[in-house]
């Protein structure tokens, strides 16, 4: 599958002109920079990278090849940055008030994120809690009781 030239005619379809397509083949992944419509894109654009990225998921399994990932905007890369440090602010008053800190509901490879992020920390301990959409991590400090 050709992800380069399905991504341009995709975007060039749906009516977009001024953007930049970057496409490393060995990593799978993809980075779109938008440059126009900006105030469309950055309010519909947790929307774009998510239905973009299923499209692709589904065109992948269809033509029975390796899917790709798309970023758009860097949206991915600084969603993961933002919730690499929540995790770890909420490590940290996790531990401050000895309590169970419980994050806003999320995705599953959000919440994987949140679990490597804190698979190193000594002293606190994660798990994923709720059904669905609504399914968050939940952050536990480790005491000597649950040790």
């Amino acid at each position: 599958m050709d992800w380069e030239t399905f991504i341009k005619k995709t975007f060039d379809l749906i009516g977009f002109k001024d953007y930049r397509l970057e496409v490393k083949h060995a990593e799978r992944h993809a980075s779109l920079f938008i440059y126009e419509d900006q105030n469309l894109v950055k309010e519909n654009l947790p929307s774009i990278v998510e239905s973009v990225n299923h499209l692709i998921q589904m065109v992948a399994k269809k033509q029975a090849t390796e899917t790709i990932f798309l970023d758009i905007n860097n949206y991915r890369q600084e969603r993961e940055s933002l919730i690499a440090e929540l995790a770890r602010a909420a490590a940290k008053k996790a531990l401050a008030t000895k309590t169970e800190i419980s994050l806003p509901a999320m995705n599953s490879y959000e919440r994987r994120l949140v679990h490597v992020e804190l698979a190193i920390h000594p002293e606190v301990r994660t798990e994923s809690a709720g059904a669905g959409k609504e399914r968050y991590v939940i952050i536990k400090p480790i005491t000597e009781e649950t040790a």
